[in-house]
């Protein structure tokens, strides 16, 4: 993940910046300080610095190709003191040769070789330094990118493995149901076939969708329902309330399918009576907070002693994207068993 377009002119603008600023003064240091004449003052100021920042830069690509590991910094310390030697020499020569007309001026480039040696390694060195410090942020970036799409990479496959899991139980029982209907009842077995072909329909079209709201949930549940209803006929009934404020909230896409196949499971497997699911959303406290609830026959049937696996991969997709375990409970009293699923609005 490379610096952006913006973030690359600002470094430029800052680092234009300050060697502007670095070369106004040491004009001023020459002129004023060292009563060097305005003209030589000039090219020395202009000569030097042109020449310390072309060593900078060289010295900056080096390390955009070559980043010493960390606490391996003998290589920046060679490098430093052997492009100001560089840069020594050439200004030793250079200057001295392009403004040999003045004696004194000469005379003050051979005995500042020593301090210009010591600028240009200072200079360099913080170059080098900043530029180490800036590539090895860049490159902790990039594996913090990378890690981090991993780890979406890796929650999306186990989201979709678990929705996966799910719907082969669901769609096994309803084929066994349409092939016991077929010959007694084929009305009904071509109806439940239709059903269960929106459903499947309505399925592959939210499960690219992360979140829909509640209305939206709602109208692929009572797909689901409608399936149920044509196997258990007169013995399921639901009751879905919610509050008006509950509408447009959000929910992760068909989560509530699987607690209302749990409700299905424990109320009416174990017992030939008429049994009613009951289905509340509201709103507290910035969370969606649905309430399901079925009855059950505490002597033939055990929801206490543990959720199942609808359940418990319920409780770990909330977990994979919101991060948090105490998003589902499960509770039994008075004959009642009640799921409590809360939901965070973002």
């Amino acid at each position: 993940m490379s610096s952006s377009p913006l973030t690359k002119t600002k470094n430029r603008l800052i680092f234009s910046g300050a060697w502007l600023i670095w070369s106004a003064m040491y004009f001023k240091m020459l002129f004023f300080d060292w009563q060097i004449e305005w003209s030589y003052a000039l090219i020395d100021t202009l000569t030097t610095n042109g020449l310390l920042l072309v060593t900078c830069l060289l010295v900056m690509i080096n390390l955009r190709f070559y980043n010493p590991t960390k606490g391996k910094f003998f290589h920046l310390v060679i490098l430093c003191i052997a492009a100001s030697a560089l840069y020594t020499i050439i200004i030793r020569f250079g200057l001295a040769s392009l403004l040999t007309a003045n004696t004194s001026y000469s005379l003050f480039v051979e005995k500042s070789i020593a301090l210009r040696f010591d600028m240009a390694f200072l200079i360099t060195g913080c170059a080098a330094l900043i530029s180490t410090l800036w590539h090895s942020q860049e490159d902790q970036r990039e594996n913090e990118h990378r890690k981090t799409e991993a780890e979406k990479m890796a929650r999306d496959a186990e989201l979709f493995k678990l929705r996966q899991q799910l719907q082969p139980h669901f769609l096994f029982n309803s084929l066994n149901s349409i092939s016991a209907l077929a010959i007694s009842q084929p009305h009904l077995a071509r109806k439940m076939i239709q059903q269960l072909s929106d459903f499947l329909r309505g399925t592959l079209k939210k499960e690219e969708q992360q979140q829909i709201n509640w209305i939206e949930e709602l109208q692929f549940l009572n797909l689901y329902l409608e399936i149920e209803k044509v196997r258990f006929g007169h013995r399921l009934s639901t009751e879905i309330t919610s509050t008006p404020e509950s509408n447009s909230k959000q929910l992760p896409a068909l989560l509530l399918q699987p607690l209302v196949e749990n409700a299905i499971k424990f109320g009416l497997y174990d017992t030939t009576d008429s049994v009613k699911i009951s289905i509340h959303a509201k709103v507290e406290n910035n969370f969606l907070i649905v309430i399901v609830q079925n009855p059950f026959d505490k002597d033939t049937s055990r929801p206490g002693q543990g959720i199942g696996f609808g359940l418990s991969s319920i409780q770990r997709r909330l977990h994979l994207l919101y991060g948090r375990n105490d998003l589902l409970e499960a509770s039994t009293f008075n004959g009642l068993y009640t799921i409590t699923l809360k939901i965070p609005q973002l």
